[in-house]
């Protein structure tokens, strides 16, 4: 019984590459097209959403949003999650309707082929370089004047697997307190148990989203960004433990 539970869960994570790179091969030209201009790019967003759907509704997956509060079409919104599992990006894609740009770890842009758009969509960010954190602020800065949103995962990377809610950084915070954009927590219930990091675990099933009510940041200096990171924190992780119960 063990012996096909392993061979289940290879398999299960080879489909899951193949879901990534199915429609980026398919639908390559009109990727590279929806790049070349920064202007260009909620076209490349909305591909990007179908692109997402695709993968989670091939891997099983049942998602189920709850929005308390919902982002308005014309403005720029600060998106922080919990980080478990390589589904959070298409997840958050899909929970968010507003074009947004990821700012993500650099080693994702080593993956053959969602590298390449990864790391000319995104904004990347070497976690051990204080030059290439200050870096993300003057990237994200340029693209909140696009109009577009900015999507961080606060916690720094993927926490071990017995942490339910890591610390959070405070570069989410400090760049939405400076722009005066909302705050948006957003809650992955299940993304840890459908498909997170370690290898032989996951399966189909539902993941619950709780998009939470904004947090202002009108009025408030950087000398807030501590209070600000704490209360985030402390909703999401509230979230969490009552999706466990």
């Amino acid at each position: 019984m063990k012996i096909l539970k392993y061979i289940f869960w290879i398999f299960y994570r080879i489909w899951f590459y193949i879901l990534v790179a199915l429609p980026i091969i398919i639908l390559f030209p009109i990727l590279l097209i929806s790049i070349l201009k920064e202007s260009w790019y909620p076209y490349f967003f909305k591909i990007a959403r179908i692109w997402a759907k695709f993968i989670l509704i091939g891997m099983g997956f049942v998602y189920r949003i709850d929005r308390v509060q919902t982002p308005v079409k014309s403005k720029s919104y600060m998106f922080v999650a919990n980080h478990t599992s390589m589904a959070d990006i298409m997840l958050m894609l899909v929970t968010v309707k507003n074009p947004f740009v990821f700012v993500g770890k650099k080693e994702l842009a080593k993956i053959p082929l969602f590298g390449f758009f990864y790391k000319r969509t995104c904004i990347l960010v070497d976690r051990n370089s204080s030059r290439s954190r200050q870096a993300v602020f003057l990237r994200a800065q340029k693209r909140l004047k696009t109009g577009v949103s900015i999507c961080i995962f606060p916690e720094g990377g993927v926490p071990e697997e017995h942490i339910e809610l890591d610390g959070f950084k405070d570069g989410a915070f400090r760049l939405a307190i400076n722009h005066q954009i909302p705050i948006v927590p957003i809650t992955f219930g299940d993304n840890k148990k459908r498909f997170s990091y370690t290898f032989f675990s996951g399966g189909p099933g539902k993941m619950r989203v709780k998009m939470h009510e904004f947090l202002t940041t009108k009025g408030l200096s950087i000398n807030n960004t501590k209070d600000l990171n704490e209360k985030t924190r402390l909703i999401i992780l509230n979230q969490l433990q009552s999706f466990n119960k």
